[in-house]
């Protein structure tokens, strides 16, 4: 299993936290009758750090190409599918789709659509649970805007909930691209946003699972190639 760089520094630090308890938990735990509890506290501690390491590993996945569709951009569940008034930087109505990462969800970000980064924001904000409606407007995230070769726009959200709090992202202003290529990573439970043409057709429902670069989520407007 592969391990995304993001995860070395907390793998480390929790593998080394499990150690020392465990250490001070044999030293306490010499007596006979106590046994059987440093058994099952090494078993839950080992867990514990295998939890760890499986959060952070990155799947291998088959690069799809199609300039006429839009990628999940994550593993999840479809939570939110709605036309919105998009506000930051395109200013129009827009058709978001959003999904939620649980903490057993792979937690890559893949870039929904190839072009070019034409936008980018990181925005400190609040931890609201990643479902709950402001947490697009509200919590700490970031917004990636990417401008495909046809003069579409796409943009998409990695947003920060309750327990995530560190948001990576590897996307800079001027930099091309490729669709379904790494754009980032998200500790812990949270959620993305994309945000496409209002005309586009619509590939998901509510609560469908969605595989990040895997998963079409929508097609773009046939006018508009």
């Amino acid at each position: 299993m592969k391990i995304n760089k993001e995860g070395y520094k907390i793998i480390c630090i929790s593998g080394a936290v499990c150690a020392f308890i465990w250490w001070l938990m044999y030293h306490l735990m010499l007596e006979d009758a106590e046994t059987m509890l440093l058994v099952v506290s090494s078993a839950v501690l080992l867990f514990f750090w295998f939890f760890i390491v499986a959060f952070f590993r990155e799947p291998r996945r088959v690069r799809i190409h199609d300039a006429d569709l839009v990628f999940s951009p994550c593993d999840g569940r479809v939570v939110v599918t709605e036309v919105v008034k998009e506000d930051e930087y395109l200013k129009e109505e827009m058709l978001q789709i959003s999904i939620f990462m649980s903490i057993t969800n792979v937690h890559m970000n893949w870039v929904p659509v190839g072009g070019i980064v034409e936008y980018f924001k990181y925005h400190p904000g609040r931890f609201l649970v990643a479902w709950h409606p402001k947490s697009s407007t509200e919590n700490e995230r970031t917004t990636t805007v990417v401008k495909m070769p046809t003069g579409e726009k796409v943009l998409f959200r990695q947003i920060a909930g309750l327990i995530a709090r560190r948001i990576v992202s590897y996307m800079k202003v001027g930099q091309p691209v490729d669709q379904n290529s790494v754009c980032g990573f998200i500790k812990f439970g949270s959620r993305v946003d994309v945000l496409i043409p209002k005309a586009s057709e619509l590939l998901v429902e509510i609560g469908d699972p969605v595989v990040g670069s895997q998963t079409p989520i929508a097609r773009l407007p046939k006018k508009n190639k």
